[in-house]
């Protein structure tokens, strides 16, 4: 009887470990996951490192081992700009690519804006850690590439863009509202923007701490409405203000490249360039 007890325990514990290393097995596999490769890097003769931003999962670092050899039929689809279903498997920090899927065409983004995707690419990677789920930033992301080759405005796309990166990271631009009185914005008022205070009035105080911009130029990007020229110009310098706070110190090398390959200024890199990025 106690032999019949013992061996029904035994084969119950069994069971017991089969589905929970079936449960752990599922922990680590992820499969058809929307995503797109921000960065490549090789990794072997035959393999290549990836970073990618998933829709669920946020960043994640892949190996995708043997992409390189010629019967490969996914190195194709693993550059950037390409919407993709990818799936994965691992619990450490770098997982292995196990299979790949293109959704749609390659966005082509030529001449300087291929810059412009690379900027973005680049604050993904700066600014987020990984496997940190951003779905309403991946929305964005996918939005910003697609929009990005044949949109008159790009500028516009990105300033949006950068809007919905701050707010992710929990530092969303204040567009409502005067931080000093709470005023609602007046579009016909300059104001101060603070950092880490927000729009106040520029005749309250002076502006040695933060950046100039018109009310008009706020209520612009809240809404995201066309861009003038004085919203381009005031936006871009104010969301320039708000990232950079957050790169602790750190240039971003799309912007470098941009200004040596554009503006032809070598040894000036510290300066912004007044185009796109």
């Amino acid at each position: 009887m106690v032999g019949h007890l013992i061996q029904a325990h035994f084969e119950n514990l069994v069971i017991w470990n089969s589905v929970t290393n079936n449960d752990m097995d599922e922990l680590r596999r992820v499969f058809n996951e929307r995503a797109y490769v921000l960065h490549q890097r090789a990794y072997s003769e035959t393999s290549l490192l990836l970073d990618i931003f998933s829709e669920r999962h946020g960043r994640v670092a892949l190996i995708a081992k043997g992409v390189k050899q010629k019967k490969s039929r996914i190195l194709g689809i693993l550059g950037p700009f390409q919407e993709i279903l990818c799936s994965w498997s691992g619990r450490g920090e770098i997982k292995t690519l196990t299979g790949a899927d293109a959704v749609g065409r390659r966005e082509y983004l030529g001449g300087s804006r291929i810059f412009c995707g690379y900027y973005i690419n680049e604050l993904i990677l700066r600014m987020l850690h990984r496997e940190e789920p951003h779905q309403a930033l991946f929305e964005a992301y996918r939005l910003a590439i697609q929009s990005i080759p044949d949109d008159a405005d790009v500028e516009r796309t990105l300033r949006i863009f950068e809007k919905h990166l701050l707010r992710e990271l929990g530092y969303g631009l204040h567009l409502n509202q005067d931080s000093r009185d709470s005023s609602l914005i007046d579009p016909d008022t300059v104001y101060c923007y603070v950092r880490q205070v927000g729009p106040i009035a520029a005749e309250a105080q002076g502006c040695e701490d933060g950046v100039l911009v018109h009310g008009e130029s706020l209520l612009a990007l809240r809404d995201e409405q066309a861009f003038s020229d004085l919203h381009r110009k005031e936006l871009k310098r104010l969301t320039r203000f708000a990232i950079n706070e957050n790169l602790d110190g750190k240039r971003l090398r799309s912007r470098d490249m941009f200004y040596q390959l554009f503006t032809g200024a070598q040894g000036k890199l510290h300066t912004v360039s007044e185009k796109n990025v």
